[in-house]
This record gives structure tokens, C-alpha cells and sequence, in this order.
């Protein structure tokens, strides 16, 4: 318990760190984006990769994977429910206001928790795996029938391989499958680079909360608030009675677990309703109100199951 706490209040120290940065303009108005754009293009990739490489994957892909696509179903189709229920949106508003529900940071936020909290970025793979190889493209189809555009199947076949970091998961899955282990002169320098992940993701995280200001629209408040309880509170909770006692997972893998689940919503949220101009501001504050929750959520897990 212990030892995750102090995961946690290092990556707290981080993420203020890069708050005041942002709120002093330290490093210039665009700091935020150029780290978020090397951690997801350089850093990430390497870390992912080299932990990956040394991991024994066959347990943890085994459980960790059905258990993240059965959250995001359960999660997404309670969004779903709830919207044909009691607020009616049209198709695409409904899809983006699920993917908020179920789809969590499982790069920028999820690499450094787990590597701080749970000792190891192995848990985020699998995650990163589903959403990346069948949520993503799931919900860009829906998007794409829902705008009344043609959806592009290259596109859509395209989508995850064009994403550097699971290029570089699956990559690491294979290394340690098939057990090639490569030369120093190329391992060490990936690990250097992946050493860096954990920093600039925070750092850009912590600039990024600086004038940010939630639930300011009052059209789709509703959306944001069903989608946070989802988020936050839900989907930890079946997380933990799926891990527990669907799957039988000894309680680190069952903390592991309710951990991914607790993340935040994911930024890839408000990029795809960025792209098709369809709930914005929902996206955009479901994740940021998702963001601040998940200290207290993840504290909260430790407490109980660490």
C-alpha cells in the first residue's frame, strides 16, 4: 500500500510541476504540445517496446484482454442505454459519449501510473491492443456512417498500424515470444529514450490542466456527468468483480485491473469529435473531469486492494 502511494504522489509532484510550468509559460505557449508529440511518437514507442520485450506475456495478455474489451462493452452500452432512455442524442453524439464512458488513457496516463503504481507498463499493452486494434476503428465506422460520410475501409483497416505505439507493442510482444534478445548497442539507447516516457507524458498532462475550465456548456452537461460516473465509478467497480471473481485473478493482477479501468477518458476522445465536429465539448470535459477524479479513484483502489 505503502509503495503505491508514493507512485501516486510522485506522479502528483510531476504533474504540478508541469502545471506551474504551464501556468508561468515557462517553455512557451505550444510546450504541451511538443511533449505530448514526442512522448507519443518517440518515448512512449521505446517504452513500450522495451518492457514489453522482457515481459512474460502470456498471463497477463490472456486475462488483462477480455477484461478490457467486456468494460468497455458494459461501460458503452450503459452510456448507450442511458441515452435512448433519458437525454436522446442523435447516433453520433450517443457513440462519442460512449467512447468517453469506456475508453481510458491507457498511453499518456496509464504508462506512468502503471509504471509508478503497479511497478510495470505491462497492463497498459493489452489495453492499448483493444482499443487501439478494435474500438478505434468500431467507432470511427460509426462516426463516419453517422456524418453521412462513405467509410474508407482502407482507413479503417489502416488506422492501427499507423499508431507508433502499437506498432512498437506488438513489436515487444513478439521479442518476448520468441525470445531475440537484441544488441546493446541498439537496447540501450531504447531504453533511454523510454526512461523519458513517464516525465514529458506528465509534464505535458500538468500544462495542459492550466485554464482549463469544465462544464461551462450547459448543452450535453448531462452527457458529461452520466459518462463521468461510467468513467469513474462503474467501470472500476466491475472491473474488480470481473477480475475477482469472473476471471479468478490473484489480487496484483485484480489491482492491475481496476487500475486501467479507473484511467481517465482518453484524448483520442476529443480528437475523433475534433475531426467530425459532433460533441466536442462533451469529449473535451469528460475527459478533463475524468482526469482530476482518477487521483482520488486510484488512491481509493490502492487502499482497498494493494
Amino acid at each position: 500500500m505503502t509503495g503505491v502511494l508514493s507512485g501516486f504522489a510522485v506522479v502528483s509532484a510531476v504533474i504540478l510541476v508541469g502545471y506551474i510550468a504551464g501556468r508561468f509559460q515557462i517553455a512557451g505557449p505550444h510546450a504541451a504540445s511538443a511533449l505530448t508529440r514526442t512522448a507519443f511518437f518517440i518515448t512512449n514507442p521505446a517504452l513500450l517496446f522495451t518492457v514489453l520485450a522482457k515481459a512474460d506475456l502470456s498471463g497477463a495478455l490472456s486475462a488483462y484482454a477480455p477484461i478490457a474489451l467486456l468494460l468497455a462493452g458494459i461501460s458503452a452500452g450503459t452510456f448507450v442505454l442511458c441515452s435512448r432512455i433519458w437525454f436522446k442524442r442523435p447516433a453520433a453524439e450517443t457513440a462519442l459519449g460512449a467512447m468517453a464512458s469506456s475508453y481510458v488513457n491507457a498511453n499518456n496516463i496509464g504508462i506512468p501510473i502503471a509504471v509508478y503504481a503497479l511497478g510495470s507498463a505491462a497492463p497498459v499493452a493489452p489495453v492499448l491492443l483493444v482499443q487501439l486494434l478494435l474500438l478505434a476503428p468500431l467507432y470511427l465506422t460509426i462516426l463516419d456512417i453517422a456524418s453521412g460520410r462513405k467509410p474508407s475501409l482502407r482507413i479503417i483497416l489502416t488506422q492501427p498500424v499507423r499508431n507508433p505505439m502499437i506498432i512498437a507493442s506488438i513489436l515487444g510482444v513478439l521479442a518476448s515470444l520468441s525470445g531475440i534478445e537484441l544488441p546493446t548497442q541498439v537496447w540501450a539507447p531504447l531504453e533511454m529514450l523510454g526512461g523519458a516516457a513517464v516525465p514529458l507524458v506528465l509534464m505535458a498532462f500538468g500544462m495542459s490542466l492550466f485554464g482549463s475550465r469544465p462544464l461551462q456548456v450547459r448543452e450535453g452537461r448531462i452527457d458529461v456527468i452520466v459518462a463521468t460516473v461510467l468513467k469513474s465509478v462503474f467501470m472500476p467497480a466491475i472491473a474488480y468483480l470481473l477480475g475477482r471473481f469472473l476471471f479468478h485473478l490473484e489480487p496484483p493482477h485484480v489491482l492491475a485491473v481496476v487500475v486501467m479501468a479507473a484511467l481517465p477518458t482518453a484524448q483520442n476522445v476529443f480528437l475523433f469529435a475534433s475531426r467530425y465536429q459532433r460533441g466536442v465539448a462533451v469529449a473535451r470535459d469528460t475527459a478533463l473531469v475524468t482526469s482530476v477524479l482518477a487521483v482520488p479513484v486510484l488512491i481509493v483502489a490502492a487502499w482497498l486492494l494493494a
